[in-house]
């Protein structure tokens, strides 16, 4: 289907923040009711960044009656279009089974997609599954590529399962300089558990290689926590 921008006049687009979850939006600048039924024509017409809003709304209850199917409904339709964040959030649903048929073969597949964008949310999640072995066999190795390209824009969990990786040695040789040094980033992001494993990490390493995980931590802390605070 063609995308179609030619909006309705009272419909602006709804800002969506996946952060593990379906979404957050801005206060619409017109009343709720006003927005609501712009943003439904906006979808009618094939507007994947409304299709998206929409599912937005319905999986919050925002405005319209909670109703999963309805959100999943509409991400679908985002998704098939490429939309990265209606990909995630359909993910997701596929994930947990709530309200949508549970089926984690597709939610793999969803995720894949929306990761393949540069999505961090759906890079982390796609991970987990790998990690875990859902929807498909178990991969440590394509668990750890996904949660270093979600660890590299900024998230706060996948960093903290690199520095788990890295101690276990899961994708991996056991490497407990890098574990410290992803450790630290989560940490210096205000994560506690990754702040009590940093000391744990710590504990592994002599002076001289503790001075190398510092520096190192040093190195991830400036090209993936500062550029995103």
């Amino acid at each position: 289907m063609k995308k179609n921008n030619s909006f309705p006049k009272a419909y602006l687009p709804i800002a969506i923040l996946l952060l593990g979850g379906c979404g957050q939006s801005e206060t619409p600048v017109h009343s709720q009711d006003t927005a609501q039924l712009s943003i439904q024509e906006a979808a009618e017409q094939g507007d994947a960044g409304a299709q998206t809003d929409l599912g937005v709304m319905y999986a919050k209850g925002d405005g319209v009656p909670q109703n999963y199917a309805e959100a999943g409904k509409w991400w679908l339709k985002a998704a098939e279009q490429g939309h990265a964040s209606a990909q995630a959030n359909l993910g997701r649903l596929y994930r947990d089974g709530r309200g949508w048929p549970e089926d984690k073969v597709e939610a793999r597949k969803w995720y894949q997609k929306a990761a393949e964008q540069g999505h961090a949310t759906a890079q982390h999640n796609l991970g987990r599954l790998y990690r875990d072995g859902r929807g498909g066999p178990q991969d440590f190795v394509e668990a750890r590529k996904w949660h270093r390209k979600a660890a590299e824009q900024g998230h706060v969990v996948s960093q903290y399962n690199l520095g788990v990786s890295s101690y276990k040695g899961q994708g991996e040789s056991v490497d407990y300089k890098r574990a410290y040094a992803w450790f630290n980033a989560a940490a210096e992001q205000g994560d506690e558990d990754a702040i009590k494993n940093r000391r744990i990490a710590a504990t592994k390493l002599d002076p001289a290689s503790l001075e190398q995980a510092q520096k190192l931590a040093d190195q991830y802390y400036k090209s993936y926590v500062e550029p995103f605070q």
